[in-house]
């Protein structure tokens, strides 16, 4: 008899549990389910499907409906981040585009520099040394593009699809 009221009081006083599933395929047709997004590869996230219960449906859920002005102002997103934190995302992103386009056009200077020193040099000792130093120029302007390109790619592409991800504002991420 203990373990019947036991059973009843359990089914009477446990909540319901929620999380977000997410459910995507992959290159084989092979269905994955996960409770993290994080586990989902990067190429498969913009054709991930959500299962479960919403944040939005469960505040309905509770009753709570704060004021517009204040909701909005205490929106996070799935992680419990706000504003704060994806708007210094951008900021550092920029902050990298920048320095790597400065590095980049100093870079730039000196190989024109050193190509003119070439150009204008007559002693095949000396060239090769100009050589050597615009080929190391060179792969320095390499190694900035490559930065360039990642900055461009984050702003323009990954943070925007990690922000859709995890329900965060568009506003918040507009460059």
């Amino acid at each position: 008899m203990k373990i019947f009221f036991l059973i009843i009081l359990f089914i009477f006083i446990s909540t319901p549990g929620y999380a977000q599933v997410y459910k995507w395929v992959d290159d084989k047709g092979v269905v994955h389910f996960t409770d993290d997004v994080t586990k989902i590869p990067d190429k498969y996230r913009p054709k991930t499907d959500k299962i479960g219960m919403s944040e939005e449906k469960s505040e309905t859920k509770t009753g709570t409906d704060p004021s517009p002005k204040r909701k909005e102002d205490a929106y996070k997103d799935q992680l419990g981040r706000g504003e704060e934190y994806w708007k210094n995302r951008v900021e550092e992103w920029k902050k990298k585009m920048r320095m790597a386009q400065e590095k980049m056009e100093g870079a730039r200077i000196t190989y024109n520099e050193l190509t003119e020193k070439f150009n204008d040099s007559k002693s095949s000792a000396e060239r090769n040394h100009l050589r050597r130093e615009r080929d190391q120029v060179k792969q320095e302007m390499d190694q900035y593009k490559k930065q360039l390109e990642e900055a461009k790619t984050m702003l323009e592409k990954k943070i925007p699809e990690e922000a859709d991800i995890y329900k965060a504002k568009q506003e918040w991420i507009k460059q």
